[in-house]
């Protein structure tokens, strides 16, 4: 089921457009056949030449009843709305929804609809308070606050804007100069709302940074870095970004799916023998294979020792390999003030099944608290003497070592929980909300930040950022980076941004933002999204999490995908093709570049983690290393296949 919607998907995904509709039509003739067009382009339902015939005979008669003399409104913003119907069954379409109505971006403290009323627009124009935001009205069935969640996509070409409010909706513009005015303005209303500052020049110099113009002003920025990364980046014939004509040669195949002993919580996935899957009932141990993973039959039930220690012992909500895979470190951060924080974790000999050691942070003598774990670098689960990770809280980053300054390696037999050792890391004064964090192959570190913020450190200091990207107001979830470190992603609740860390020195030599400060030699970053229809049958409270890059640790091998999950949604997106600029979907865009070519694998549950295995699983006939996507009660393996 799930290999199967995500073919289909996929194929929608490229070419989910209406019709070219030539300049030498009649304006009635072209607004009528907008979408009935949407509908002969889908590839979800194939047309057959008689069908467009009857296409045909319908926008005639349609002309008919509604003569080209009403195509000159006296009306203040006038626009045609569209509703999708049918979502992404057999039966889907664009149905008309108003001919004729207009739209008005108004500042309101006043979201929820409250009636038709002819004056309330200019009543709510004069609501400029604390509490009042711009807010999106068409006609009288369409009232929305100016948020990135309703996920608007453009179509210059088309003079046309979708978007998501209670439904899947349609704008069409009358005049080019009318659809340029509209994105504009909603452009400066998102500004506004996300910062609370008025969308001018002085302001964005003020949230973005003199040094980042790509995030203010995307049409000016240096996008050579990104064309300079694709020219280099495969060298396999077989590689070539895909054009929208074959597309859908790449596919995804299931191979394999498991029953899961327990409700999954994490996935943690080895690049040696064997997987695990973190549970309510314990740790199921699979077996790692180049179509993906499957179960050995094998649970490691937890078996926690009873000691002073305090710890909340709960199903872990982390789970890193360190060791040579060989020892795992369970963490699960509780909430506090709405914050998930933990004072301590335990560590697993995966071997014996045993917890071996209670561990606390603490420093100068005092407990602290963590939120997240990550393994120094890439590669470091492999490391056979590895006793180091990384530490992240709101206000700290720091290093921690499971050996005690003497060099003597503490176990649980002391009379006390052993503290570890806090070896290197710095604690910023407040403001700084770190979320998340993520290594690359050189120990090199990246932070994402509450405020949208993403900060780069080098392996070498924790104390200072050698760049601090500014982000785009909304809060960064999870974060990754490439193993060489050129590439960032991260994951807000609305959409994925990549950036691109590689600039040239004064002196020439290309660097990454990790090595050095960038300053204004910064390219502007790009966003990935599901398109509005994808975004509305995800469900409105489901968001993006844990976006990744797959997995290498050499260097010279590069990521090829980026994969996410979205409620039910396993989404991928092919790495080429996101960072090739003159890539379909970057055509007719405003602002930032916003990819939507993807594939999505639909499951049967909320899905918990979606990842690729470590990419020496990667058989000839595939690009890619198989994707696991795990839910609470089954986990799943895809390949990747090319189809010849």
């Amino acid at each position: 089921m799930g290999a199967n919607h995500s073919r289909e998907d996929l194929e929608l995904s490229d070419s989910d457009e209406y019709e070219e509709e030539t300049e030498k039509e009649d304006e009635e003739e072209e607004e009528e056949d907008y979408h009935d067009a949407k509908d002969k382009s889908s590839e979800r339902r194939p047309k057959t030449p008689s069908s467009v015939d009857e296409v045909e005979a319908r926008l005639k008669a349609l002309k008919l009843k509604y003569p080209s003399s009403t195509q000159t409104p006296n009306l203040k913003n006038p626009v045609k709305l569209y509703l999708h119907i049918g979502g992404n069954t057999p039966v889907a379409k664009w149905v008309l929804s108003d001919k004729l109505t207009s739209y008005s971006l108004i500042k309101s403290a006043q979201i929820e609809q409250q009636g038709d009323d002819e004056d309330e627009e200019e009543e709510e124009e004069e609501q400029e308070g604390e509490d009042s935001w711009w807010v999106l009205k068409v006609g009288s069935k369409i009232r929305v606050r100016v948020t990135p969640e309703i996920q608007l996509k453009t179509f210059c070409d088309q003079r046309r804007v979708d978007f998501v409010a209670n439904g899947v909706w349609a704008m069409k513009f009358f005049t080019n100069e009318d659809y340029k005015g509209f994105v504009a303005k909603f452009q400066d209303c998102l500004f506004e709302n996300t910062y609370g500052y008025e969308s001018n020049e002085e302001n964005k110099v003020k949230v973005y940074g003199k040094d980042f113009i790509g995030w203010a002003n995307p049409q000016a920025a240096d996008d050579s870095m990104w064309e300079d990364a694709e020219d280099t980046l495969f060298k396999s014939p077989e590689l070539k970004t895909p054009t929208p004509a074959s597309s859908g040669d790449q596919d995804l195949r299931e191979e394999f799916e498991e029953a899961a002993n327990g409700g999954i919580q994490s996935l943690a996935l080895g690049a040696l023998d064997n997987s695990f899957l973190v549970g309510e009932s314990g740790i199921q141990v699979v077996k790692n294979f180049a179509h993906g993973i499957q179960g050995k039959g094998v649970c490691v039930n937890f078996d926690y020792k009873k000691g002073g220690s305090g710890l909340v012992h709960s199903t872990p909500k982390k789970a890193l390999l360190m060791r040579a895979e060989t020892n795992m470190l369970l963490m699960s951060p509780m909430m506090d003030s709405g914050k998930p924080h933990t004072t301590g974790l335990h560590q697993l000999d995966i071997e014996t099944g045993k917890v071996v050691t209670e561990w606390r942070f603490g420093k100068d003598g005092t407990d602290i608290t963590m939120r997240d774990i990550a393994n120094d670098s890439k590669g470091a689960q492999l490391d056979p003497t590895g006793s180091t990770f990384l530490g992240l809280d709101d206000n700290r980053l720091c290093r921690w070592d499971m050996r005690d300054r003497k060099g003597i390696v503490q176990d649980i037999a002391n009379a006390s929980t052993p503290v570890l050792n806090w070896t290197q890391g710095h604690q910023f004064s407040r403001g700084t909300n770190f979320q998340c964090f993520a290594s690359t192959g050189d120990g090199s570190i990246v932070v994402g930040s509450l405020d949208g913020k993403i900060r780069l450190y080098s392996s070498s200091s924790m104390r200072q950022a050698k760049t601090a990207f500014p982000g785009l107001g909304s809060p960064i979830t999870h974060v990754d980076v490439t193993f060489d470190g050129k590439w960032i992603l991260g994951t807000t609740d609305t959409y994925l941004i990549l950036i691109c860390t590689l600039f040239t020195d004064k002196d020439g030599r290309a660097k990454t933002g990790f090595a050095g400060r960038m300053g204004n030699r910064i390219s502007a970053p790009r966003l990935l999204k599901l398109n509005p229809l994808d975004s509305h049958l995800a469900g409105v409270n489901n968001k993006f999490r844990n976006a990744q890059f797959s997995w290498v640790t050499e260097n010279g091998k590069q990521e090829r995908h980026l994969v996410a999950t979205v409620g039910k949604f396993s989404v991928i997106w092919n790495f080429q093709q996101v960072k090739n600029g003159s890539h379909e979907c970057y055509r007719n865009q405003e602002g930032l570049k916003s990819c939507y070519c993807y594939k999505i694998v639909l499951k049967d549950d909320s899905i918990v983690d979606s990842r690729f295995m470590h990419e020496k699983f990667a058989v000839t006939d595939s690009p890619e290393a198989p994707l696991v996507i795990a839910t609470p009660l089954k986990v799943s393996s895809f390949s990747i296949s090319s189809r010849r």
